[in-house]
This record gives C-alpha cells, sequence and structure tokens, in this order.
C-alpha cells in the first residue's frame, strides 16, 4: 500500500506486485504511469494493469500492479496525472 504518490519501488527479475492507494476523489479520472529509474536500453523494462474499486459515493482505491519485464531488477516511479 501507499498512501501519497508517487510510488518508488524495484522488483526483482520477472517478478510482479500489487500496491493500492486510497481516498481518491470520484470525480477526478486519474491516469496511472510506471517510469523506470535504473536505465536499460532496449526494450521495455516495465508493464502495468490498473484496477479500480469503487470504495464509498465519494472515494475510489487504485489497485496497481506493476511487472518486471527484464532479467534484471528494475527500479520505478508510479506517477499519475489526473485529467479533469
Amino acid at each position: 500500500m501507499w498512501t501519497t504518490p508517487p510510488l518508488t519501488a524495484s522488483l526483482a527479475t520477472c517478478a510482479s506486485n500489487r500496491w493500492f492507494t486510497f481516498n481518491w476523489p470520484a470525480t477526478w479520472h486519474v491516469v496511472w504511469y510506471m517510469v523506470p529509474t535504473s536505465p536499460r536500453a532496449g526494450a521495455p523494462q516495465v508493464d502495468w494493469d490498473v484496477a479500480v474499486e469503487r470504495a464509498s459515493a465519494t472515494h475510489c482505491t487504485y489497485w496497481i500492479t506493476v511487472k518486471n519485464l527484464t532479467n534484471q531488477t528494475v527500479t520505478f516511479e508510479g506517477r499519475y496525472a489526473v485529467l479533469n
């Protein structure tokens, strides 16, 4: 779990993990991005999936799964943008 973005984490070779962040206003349109911070040229390093839980009439919880696509440990930062 993390409550205040950005998320900074690392994943071992070919590993995946899931995080959640909560109390986001349901009226916001939030887009999530995972950006590797460990350089490696030539191929994508991470993939991610975002699931949304409507926790109440006014708030959402985001469940974010990140997968390391490489044969090395990857560090990354989770970022977001509010589009409304």
